[in-house]
C-alpha cells in the first residue's frame, strides 16, 4: 500500500481538509450572508472550471489532502455538478466527499449522491418555523428544505444540520432544533454568526457565543452530556437522553479550536485560503491561467501552508489591514 503524505502548516499543523467553494451564485437570500438585492457575483469565466477545479485537485491529493467538502453559494445551482463529483469521487486520495446545500434543489440529486456514495451532507437550515425561514432567507421554501431533509435520512445519508445562531431573529429556535435530534439521526450543530453577511454589518457571535448557546439548551435539556469530539473537530459535540441524533456548538466567531484546525478553503475565483478569516494568500486561478506547471503551483502552495495564521484573530488582522468593505460568505466558501 502506498503510504500517505501528511501536509504540516508552520504551526505543526496537519492539513488535510479542503472545502472547495464551486459557486457564489444562491437561490436563497439569507441576511446574514448578504443583502437583500444579493452580492455582485463575478463573470462565468472568472468562476473556475471544473476542469481547473480538478487539476488543483490532482495537485493536492498526492500532497495529503483526503477530504473534499463542496460548498458554494448554492453548490446545486451551478450546471454539471453531479458529473464533478462523480470525477472527483473517482480520484485516487479522496476518502471522504462531502457537500453542504440549502436543499432547496437539492431532493431530486438525493439518489445519486447516495450512489457516489457521498460522504456526508450539511444542510443549512436556522429555524424549522416558515414564517422565520422566509424572513431569514427572504424565500418561502422551508417545505422544499424539510423535504430534502427527511429524504436524506430516509436514504440513510450522514446528514447534520448548520444553524446560524443570530440575536433577534432565532434564538427561540435553539431547543426545536435541539429536539429535532430526538426521533431522527441528525446532527444540529449551532454557529456564533460571523461578519461575512456581504454587507459590513457587525455579527452577534460575541453575544451569543458558544457558552450562552449552551446555557440555553442546558437549560432546556439538563441532562446534557459532552461527547468526545474528533481531533480536528470544529464543534463541542454533545448527547441527550434518549435522542436519536446529537448535537454540537461551533464557536466561529470565538475561534477555539483554532489550534487543531486543518482545513484550507478555495474559494469560487480560485483564492486559496488558508483561513477562513484571512484576505486570501493565493491566487491559484492566476497561476493556472498563466501557464504556471504543476511543480511551481505546488511550491507555491507549500510556500502559503509554511506562512500560516497561528489562529483567526492573527489572520483577521491582515484582513483588516486590506480593509475589504465587506464580505460574503458566497464568495468564501462557507
Amino acid at each position: 500500500m502506498k503510504e500517505k503524505l501528511v501536509l504540516y502548516d508552520n504551526h505543526g499543523r496537519p492539513l488535510s481538509y479542503l472545502r472547495l467553494a464551486v459557486t457564489d451564485r444562491c437561490n436563497l437570500r439569507c441576511f446574514y450572508c448578504m443583502p437583500a438585492q444579493g452580492i455582485q457575483y463575478v463573470g462565468r469565466k472568472e468562476l473556475l472550471s471544473y476542469e481547473e477545479m480538478e487539476r488543483l485537485l490532482r495537485i493536492l491529493l498526492p500532497m495529503g489532502i483526503s477530504k473534499v467538502r463542496i460548498t458554494g453559494g448554492e453548490p446545486f445551482v451551478r450546471k454539471g455538478l453531479m458529473d464533478f463529483l462523480r470525477r472527483v469521487r473517482a480520484m485516487e486520495g479522496i476518502e471522504a466527499l462531502n457537500i453542504t446545500t440549502n436543499g432547496v434543489l437539492t431532493q431530486a440529486f438525493i439518489p445519486q449522491l447516495k450512489a457516489l456514495p457521498i460522504s456526508s451532507v450539511n444542510l443549512s437550515l436556522d429555524t424549522l418555523d416558515r414564517q422565520r425561514f422566509a424572513r431569514i432567507t427572504r424565500r418561502d421554501e422551508l417545505p422544499k428544505v424539510l423535504d430534502c431533509l427527511h429524504a436524506l435520512i430516509e436514504a440513510g445519508i450522514p446528514t447534520k444540520i448548520n444553524a446560524v445562531v443570530m440575536e433577534g431573529q432565532n434564538t427561540e429556535d435553539l431547543v426545536p432544533l435541539a429536539a429535532f435530534t430526538a426521533r431522527h439521526p441528525v446532527g444540529v450543530r449551532f454557529i456564533e454568526e460571523m461578519p461575512f453577511n456581504g454587507a459590513g454589518k457587525p455579527a452577534s457571535g460575541h453575544r451569543w457565543n458558544h457558552r450562552r448557546i449552551l446555557a440555553q439548551l442546558q437549560a432546556a435539556f439538563p441532562d446534557m452530556y459532552k461527547l468526545p469530539d474528533g481531533p480536528h473537530s470544529t464543534s463541542n459535540n454533545y448527547g441527550i437522553p434518549g435522542h436519536l441524533g446529537t448535537v454540537g456548538i461551533i464557536p466561529a466567531f470565538s475561534r477555539t479550536f483554532c489550534g487543531s484546525c486543518n482545513r484550507i478553503r478555495l474559494t469560487p475565483v480560485g483564492m486559496l485560503k488558508t483561513c477562513l478569516y484571512d484576505q486570501g494568500v493565493l491566487d491559484l486561478r492566476a497561476m493556472l491561467r498563466n501557464g504556471s506547471t504543476d511543480e511551481l503551483i505546488r511550491n507555491a502552495l507549500l510556500r502559503a501552508f509554511s506562512s500560516r495564521a497561528k489562529d483567526g484573530f492573527e489572520a483577521e488582522k491582515g484582513r483588516q489591514a486590506h480593509k475589504p468593505a465587506s464580505e460574503s460568505m458566497s464568495t468564501i466558501g462557507g
